[in-house]
């Protein structure tokens, strides 16, 4: 059994908003890529990617910006982290 994580970024706080930037380990070693390396997404919302089985493990706090540092776009605010644990042949 090896385990997969997928960190999804969403535009808001709603898991069935769109993702806007995704990582994604595979401790499988089935695939080596990472998030770039494809121009979409593996799924295009939070919710989508439950429904294929992935599990939910973390979401990030909704934390308020301080006063005057409700535009800084230093990160992305709403990190999701789902798993999927994955039986090998290993």
């Amino acid at each position: 059994m090896r385990q997969k994580v997928l960190a999804l970024y969403l535009a808001n706080s709603a898991l069935d908003s769109v993702v806007v930037g995704w990582s994604l380990w595979d401790g499988t070693g089935e695939t080596r890529r990472m998030a770039g390396d494809e121009d979409a997404p593996p799924y295009p919302t939070g919710l989508h990617a439950l429904r294929d089985g992935w599990r939910l493990i973390q979401v990030s706090p909704l934390l308020p910006h301080a006063k005057g540092e409700e535009f800084d776009l230093a990160y992305l605010k709403y990190e999701f982290l789902f798993e999927q644990i994955v039986e090998t042949g290993a």
